[in-house]
């Protein structure tokens, strides 16, 4: 008998850039999705809309996550994609880094992902689902003055392959490390894609469809996939 269930997904991050293309594109495909983001406005924009759920959530608060995962009321938990945190990689010089402001960066993106895991854990073992965790290249490689995202971000693609291993067989552990994403639509130079030995910056489509790769891919676990048009290969002098 086939199983005519939507399946069903949660994407934090989801009201802005990367996460609400890859939530809108689930929800377009029949998928359920609940959608988690900081931004009660932008949340407020998508109430109605066919298969979305909007919940507010807090992703440094675990009060909020638990309270957003029970709201989703999700039994079963075919994907989650954790996405959400401050999209600005910059902090400041490293000698006026406060832990205040450090842990604005680690707690969402970090711990967020370690907290909203655990808390979905049931729901996805009972689907046998997957997760996608979204790193950066910036876990591989540094500009001046963005310590705190580097650094949640390299704890994401560590977790990954730890949760991985330690989920499995149930629940598939992967990561996506998004490159330079346009995902505000932001006009570009010709050097800006040349850049890019694909000859173009990256859209959120791009990272749409590594969610639907990792999300069918059911021999890969523990990777993080990175998705860049090639630029963290490419040697480049000044």
């Amino acid at each position: 008998m086939v199983d005519s269930t939507p399946r069903r997904a949660l994407v934090t991050g989801g009201a802005h850039g990367i996460g609400n293309a890859i939530a809108r594109d689930l929800a377009a495909a029949g998928w359920h999705v609940a959608v988690l983001d900081l931004d009660a406005e932008a949340l407020e924009a998508m109430m109605g809309q066919r298969n979305l759920h909007p919940i507010p959530c807090d992703l440094s608060r675990e009060r909020d996550i638990k309270g957003a995962v029970a709201e989703a009321a999700f039994d079963r938990l075919d994907l989650l994609v954790n996405n959400g945190g401050p999209a600005d990689p910059v902090c400041g010089p490293l000698e006026e880094l406060s832990l205040h402001d450090w842990n604005r960066w680690i707690g969402p993106h970090l711990t967020g992902t370690f907290l909203m895991t655990r808390e979905c854990l049931p729901a996805l073992r009972a689907a046998r689902g997957c997760v996608i965790n979204i790193a950066s290249t910036r876990a591989l490689q540094s500009e001046p003055d963005t310590y705190t995202y580097a650094a949640a971000k390299g704890g994401v693609e560590a977790l990954t392959h730890a949760l991985a291993v330690g989920l499995g067989p149930d629940v598939r552990v992967n990561a996506i490390a998004p490159g330079w994403i346009n995902s505000r639509s932001e006009p570009l130079s010709e050097a800006d894609h040349a850049l890019h030995p694909v000859g173009r910056v990256g859209k959120p489509s791009d990272i749409v469809g590594a969610v639907h790769y990792l999300a069918e891919a059911g021999f890969v676990t523990g990777q993080m996939l990175v998705v860049d048009g090639g630029m963290t290969r490419k040697m480049i002098y000044d």
